[in-house]
Order: C-alpha cells, then structure tokens, then sequence
C-alpha cells in the first residue's frame, strides 16, 4: 500500500497562537500514525511564490492521511490554525 503525504505551505500571522494548533493538532497525528518529515525550518525558492513555513508529513497510507485531517481531533486545531495563518495544503499518494 502506497503512502499518504500531507504538503502544506504556511504563513504564520501569530507565532504564539501558532503552539495552540501544533499542540492541538498532536493527538490526531499520534493516532493517525503521521511521521514529520521536514517542519518549517530553512528552504531554498525556486519557482512560483514561497510561503514561511514549509511541511511535509508521511502517513502510513493516503487514507490515513485524508483520515486524519477529517478526523474531529484536527479539525479542532484546524480552527486554530485558521484563524492565525494562511496556509495550502494537500495529500499526495506516494510512490
């Protein structure tokens, strides 16, 4: 079975608020099985407009994925994230 990933580009309006959704947003990504692969930090643009903060989740399948960000747990911290940054975001299949 393929893997699931989540790619999301954000920008953070309030950083302090910001460590009310990752917390929130935790027990979803515990019980889905998600595994941080890259979470913000430094990044190179290369084409098209860059967003702040760059994130890149594995989860055991795409499902899964979708799973998990449907899931009420996420969906709680999704309002928080909502009301303190922008972001796009989108699950991909892998390979």
């Amino acid at each position: 079975m393929a893997k699931g990933y989540w790619i999301a580009r954000v920008d953070v309006r309030d950083a302090e608020r910001y460590k009310d959704y990752v917390a929130a947003a935790k027990p979803a990504f515990e019980r889905y099985g998600a595994k941080f692969l890259a979470r913000g930090g430094p990044f190179q643009p290369l084409e098209g407009e860059a967003r702040g903060r760059n994130v890149v989740i594995e989860f055991p399948s795409i499902q899964a994925a979708v799973d998990c960000y449907n899931s009420p747990e996420y969906q709680r911290a999704a309002a928080i994230r909502q009301e303190v940054a922008d972001a796009e975001m989108v699950v991909v299949e892998g390979v």
